[in-house]
Formats: C-alpha cells, sequence, structure tokens
C-alpha cells in the first residue's frame, strides 16, 4: 500500500528537518468561489498541509473569528456536500497536498459515517478531525474512515495528562494536534516553551508527528512554534483576514495568501534561523 499523503508529506519535511506549515481555511467562506480560489493558491503560497474547517452552526472549540467565518459559510449556503465538492474541485489540481477535513459530529450522524467516510475518500480528503467526538465514543467513525483509508487525528491539551494520553492517541494517526492553550481559537497565544515537553510526551507516546495550533497568529510565534513540533497551524489570524478584506473591500484571496506566505516563510526557516552561527 502506497503512503498516505499526510505520511508522504512529514516524512519529506523530515528529510528536509523543517516543520510544516498547515493552514486552516473555512470551507465557503466568504462565498463558494473565493474559498475555492484561496483553497487552489494555499500550496503554492506555502501551506504544507491544509485543514478545511466545514460550517457548524454550534461550534465549542472556535473563538468568535471561526465562528463568524462559519456563520458567513453558511449564509452563502455552504453545507457538508458542498465542502466534498469543494475537496474535489481542489483535488484536480493537486494530488499531493494533503487535506484535513475539521469539523464537528453532529453533521457526520446525519449523513451516517460510512456513507460520509466513501463520499470524504472520493472527494480526495486525507484526514478528520472531529472536535468533540470522545475518544470512547469514536469506534464507529473510526472503523468508517479506517476501510476508506482515511486518518482520524485526534487532539491532545495542556489537561490531557498521562493516564488520559493513551485513550487519546488509540486509533490515531497520520498526526497528533496538540492543543497549545486552554480555551478556544484564537483567545491566548501559545508558548513555544511551555509547549516542548508535551509535544516531546506525545510524540514519544505516539509514535506520529505533532502538530501544534491554537494561539499562533504572527511570523515570529508560528517560527517559534516550528522549531519545538514538527507542525505548525494557523486558523483565526487567517479567517480574520478574510474578514479584515470584506471590511475594506479589498481582495479577500489575495490579503489571504499575503497572510499564508508571511506564516510560511516564518516556519520554513525556523530551524535554520536558530542554528548557532
Amino acid at each position: 500500500m502506497m503512503k498516505s499523503r499526510i505520511d508522504a508529506r512529514f516524512a519529506a519535511l523530515k528529510a528536509e528537518d523543517r516543520a510544516a506549515f498547515v493552514a486552516y481555511v473555512m470551507a465557503g467562506d466568504p462565498n463558494r468561489a473565493t474559498a475555492l480560489e484561496i483553497l487552489k493558491g494555499l500550496p503554492a503560497a506555502g501551506a504544507d498541509l491544509i485543514e478545511l474547517g466545514f460550517p457548524f452552526s454550534d461550534p465549542m472549540a472556535e473563538g468568535p473569528p471561526i465562528q463568524k467565518a462559519a456563520q458567513r459559510a453558511l449564509k452563502d449556503g455552504m453545507t457538508l456536500k458542498g465542502v466534498l465538492d469543494l475537496a474535489a474541485e481542489f483535488r484536480q489540481g493537486d494530488d499531493t497536498t494533503p487535506l484535513i477535513m475539521m469539523g464537528y459530529l453532529n453533521p457526520l450522524v446525519t449523513w451516517g459515517f460510512e456513507a460520509f467516510a466513501q463520499a470524504a475518500a472520493q472527494a480526495g480528503i486525507d484526514g478528520l478531525i472531529i472536535v468533540d467526538c470522545p475518544p470512547e465514543e469514536a469506534d464507529p467513525l473510526a472503523d468508517a474512515l479506517d476501510a476508506a483509508d482515511i486518518s482520524l487525528i485526534r487532539l491532545a491539551t495542556p489537561t490531557t495528562d498521562d493516564k488520559r494520553l493513551p485513550v487519546v492517541l488509540r486509533r490515531t494517526s497520520g498526526f497528533v494536534y496538540y492543543v497549545s492553550v486552554t480555551g478556544v481559537t484564537g483567545a491566548k497565544e501559545a508558548d513555544a516553551e511551555a509547549v516542548r515537553p508535551a509535544v516531546a510526551r506525545i510524540r514519544a507516546a505516539s509514535g506520529l508527528p505533532v502538530a501544534v495550533g491554537f494561539g499562533i497568529r504572527t511570523p515570529e510565534r508560528a517560527g517559534a512554534i516550528a522549531q519545538v513540533a514538527d507542525a505548525a497551524v494557523v486558523g483565526s489570524a487567517l479567517v480574520d483576514e478574510v474578514a479584515e478584506a470584506l471590511e475594506r473591500n479589498e481582495d479577500v484571496t489575495a490579503r489571504v495568501l499575503s497572510k499564508v506566505e508571511s506564516l510560511a516563510k516564518a516556519v520554513r526557516s525556523a530551524r535554520t534561523a536558530a542554528l548557532p552561527a
């Protein structure tokens, strides 16, 4: 069996001794056409992996920026099927960039796990992050994803202790997403030195790459995280660019991709910059 896109991308980056830059965008924000433009432009702007949020009316882990992004997408008519259609269009021009969907359980329950997993695989989805699915209740979803060769990527947090960690990691593949701060997205800043021991502990326990997200908004912060983790994930700072561009009547796609370029550059150069002269 060929390696998944996620495994292949992290292996390639490890060989280069650099972390991945992971860009999170909300599918359908601010509208379908613009969201597709942004999605297609992310790899060239420096995104090594893409997290594609699917809008949900009652998110529990999102701060105001991503909540508003979901509301804009829903208002424009984006659906879960529409997210998969976007992914499929992206895949027509890019067969290598890992694409991970991120969202909540209710829409998947409504669709049906097996049917959703098959549709996601056909659309070119590589991984799935479901924020509100406890590991104790994840087996039916994990079974469906395994059958479709899609990774179930789980979240670990600062409160995940050594007793809880094996439960969280069970049936996790692709990478582990470490939530660097307690609270919702976009509310606090991640501290690289505080994150370092947790990343090492999770990497040792899982044997998987560890991506750090929540609380990374600037190139400086992304670069610092890239020195200690296998990937830095940025979401709220990107959807903020959508909102700012709309407010100022600017080109949304250009503004978002410019932000991605600055963040990706910091991540790509982080370990080289950290080397002693």
